[in-house]
């Protein structure tokens, strides 16, 4: 029944601020590192680890499915060229 409960839960809004950040572009590299450092307060490291897990969330694809869909299709082709 909890997992049911949190299914329905909304994204935090961290989670929605990750999301955006994947939105944007980025003029140059260590642009977006600085931001995610700045805006989020968040290592690269950490914020990847939270994007990957995001991709696996049905609530993220409910959110924002082109963005979701994009990055899933980015992650299986690196994954199929190792």
């Amino acid at each position: 029944m909890l997992d049911r409960m949190t299914e329905h839960q909304a994204l935090s809004d961290r989670d929605r601020a990750v999301l955006a950040m994947e939105q944007r572009s980025w003029p140059g590299p260590g642009a977006k590192e600085r931001a995610i450092r700045e805006q989020l307060g968040l290592s690269p490291v950490r914020y990847y680890q939270l994007l990957n897990a995001l991709l696996d969330d049905e609530r993220a694809l409910a959110h924002d499915p082109v963005t979701v869909n994009r990055l899933r299709r980015v992650r299986d082709a690196k994954r199929s060229r190792r």
